[in-house]
Formats: structure tokens, sequence, C-alpha cells
């Protein structure tokens, strides 16, 4: 994006037939795989703002030209058996809008912003092993939600490819909800399973004020305007496209697949038929709501997308569906036979 005076431009989203087919949301692996449970558990999310993300190496965590990446990385392991509370490292892009430069570190779900300098181990030390606010660095309470779009092209181009137009997507429909001071979005590093981009990370506050850390995948811009309006708008999870969240247990994260595998967790909107979920998309677009996070989700009509959006969950619902009515074919055929061998037991018996 690009901003010259109070205008702002955005440069085109539209991607090379050719790289859309190999890396972008039509090649041929997407919607392939269950994305439910394809996150590991953890409690806190760590982000250190450096760089750009077409600069990062493809390993920005050990890359001897990247020094601060480096000895973050290197602090954190070195002291894994004493933290108690399970950590991630990814690297992000700064944020003008906060003012976030190179050095910086975002923590969720605790919401805080360290301008960070040389301590490392200091830092590591004071809040990751004791708990406590770091005695070294300067801390801010962070606010609103923020959305963290892999886009680490020199690790694998598939997210080099779908990132940056979903960060587009994002800051195109954020403008357009008058959201730029609640919802703020930026590159990330790579946060696992490539074969999923476009790979999304939103933190935001759920109905009980509590901050979630949520994983999609295969996320395509038709997917940007739900996430804004039901996933930070009103705190609904989209499931179609859900990968796991931060502070999940793994029993729990396992129970919550085997729901989604059985076709009994699916929410109403992804069951609902096309014609159905476009009439609802029409209505939301001229209408308000007050989320979670005391976000507004109001549209401004001179901003409204012309283009029909497709569903991307139709066919893995169908199939969804599909087994749930295979199931109970194959129980109603085994009762039928049971009935009938116990009627026939009874009739040898009688003779």
């Amino acid at each position: 994006m690009a901003s010259t005076g109070e205008t702002t431009q955005y440069f085109s989203t539209v991607l090379p037939e050719e790289d859309d087919l190999k890396f972008g949301f039509k090649r041929s692996e997407m919607y392939q795989s269950n994305l439910a449970g394809t996150v590991d558990p953890y409690e806190r999310h760590l982000f250190l703002c450096y760089k750009s993300h077409d600069s990062w190496p493809s390993r920005v965590e050990a890359s001897d030209s990247d020094l601060l990446p480096k000895l973050l990385s290197a602090a954190l392991k070195a002291r894994k058996a004493d933290i108690k509370i399970k950590a991630r490292l990814t690297i992000c892009e700064g944020l003008e809008d906060l003012q976030l430069s190179d050095g910086d570190v975002l923590v969720f779900p605790d919401m805080i912003k360290y301008r960070f300098d040389s301590d490392v181990d200091g830092f590591v030390e004071d809040v990751l092993v004791n708990g406590n606010s770091w005695a070294a660095g300067k801390q801010e309470v962070l606010t609103g939600s923020y959305v963290f779009v892999c886009a680490h092209n020199n690790r694998d181009k598939r997210c080099g490819v779908c990132g940056p137009v979903l960060i587009e997507k994002f800051k195109e429909e954020i403008d357009s909800r008058a959201l730029k001071s609640q919802v703020f979005v930026t590159a990330c590093s790579h946060i696992g399973g490539h074969k999923y981009a476009g790979n999304v990370i939103i933190f935001s506050a759920n109905a009980q004020a509590k901050i979630d850390g949520h994983w999609y995948g295969y996320v395509t811009p038709n997917d940007v305007p739900e996430l804004l309006d039901q996933h930070i708008g009103k705190g609904e999870i989209i499931e179609r496209i859900w990968r796991g969240q931060m502070g999940v247990t793994e029993e729990a994260e396992n129970v919550h697949q085997q729901k989604l595998l059985n076709g009994t967790s699916l929410n109403n909107y992804a069951e609902k038929p096309q014609e159905i979920r476009s009439e609802e998309k029409n209505e939301s677009s001229s209408s308000c709501c007050q989320g979670a996070n005391g976000v507004s989700c109001c549209r401004d009509v001179n901003f409204q997308e012309k283009e029909v959006q497709k569903g991307t969950g139709k066919l893995s619902n169908w199939i969804g569906r599909w087994e749930q009515r295979d199931v109970l074919t194959t129980v109603a055929v085994l009762g039928a036979v049971t009935t009938v061998a116990v009627a026939f037991a009874f009739y040898k018996r009688s003779r």
C-alpha cells in the first residue's frame, strides 16, 4: 500500500496466472487437508519487529547477519526448561500506525509492547522466566486487534505469493470499515504449515474480554471480510478455515478436531446453502454490529465490493454431511441384520 497525502492507493491484488496456479489461491493443494489440530499447543506468542518480509532470509532466527533475532531465539532455547509458559517466537514487520520499529517486541495474550534494547538475556529472565515486567525495557499496553499474515517468501513461495495479497485486502477492508485505529495487520515470518497458505493469526478479545490467538489456513481474499466482521467483530470462529488457537491444550484440540471430522461442530454459517449465505452477506453489508472487542463492523457504502464472493467450504461441508449420512445408513443396516439374527435364533430354539 502506498499513501500520498490524504489519498490511499492500493497495489493490484491480481496475481500472474502462473503464480496463482503454482503458489497462489488456485493451486491444486488448496482445501486438500483437514486444518483443525494443525497448531502445536502453546500459551504465549512473541513477535519481534525486524526489517521487512522481503528481506528476511529463509531461517531469519539462525542468520549470522541478523543478530537480534538470532540472539533472542538462542536465549529462548537456552532457558526453555525454566520458562513455565510455553512461548513461540515469530518475526514481524513494524507497524507505522503503532510506531513500532526494529527491536520492539509484542507479547500475546499479555497485550504488552516492549521497546527493546541489547539486554536480550534480561528480557527472557524477567518476563518469560520470572513473569515480571522487564526492568530494562519500556513497557506499553496494547489495545485493539492484531492480524499477522505469513509472507515469508524466502522460506516458501506459497506464503510469499499469498501473504502480500491478503495483507493488502485486509488493509482495504479495514479502511472501508473505518477500523484503522482498532485493527492492525502486518506481515510475519514462518509459522508452520506452508501448504495451508494463506496463513493468518488473529489476536483479539472474545465475548469474555479474554485475548485469544486463532490460526486460520487456506485463507483467500474472499475470506477477509468474514474474518473482520464475524471473528473480530462478533467473536465467532470461522471453522471451515480454522487451524487451532493459542492456549488450547493438545487434548482439547484433539476433541475439537474429532467433532469437526464427525460434522457435529460446524457452525450454522458453514452449513447453509450458498444462496442463503449470500443473502446474509448482503444484509450485513448495510447494517452495523457491536463486536466483542468494542469493534464496529459497519461498512462504508462508498467502499462496497461489487464482486461475488465464493464459498470455499462448500465441498468440504458436503463431504462432511455425506459421511454422516453414510455412517447412519451403516448403523441402520447393522441394526437390521442383528434383529434378523436374534429372531432366527429364537425360531430355531422354538423348534
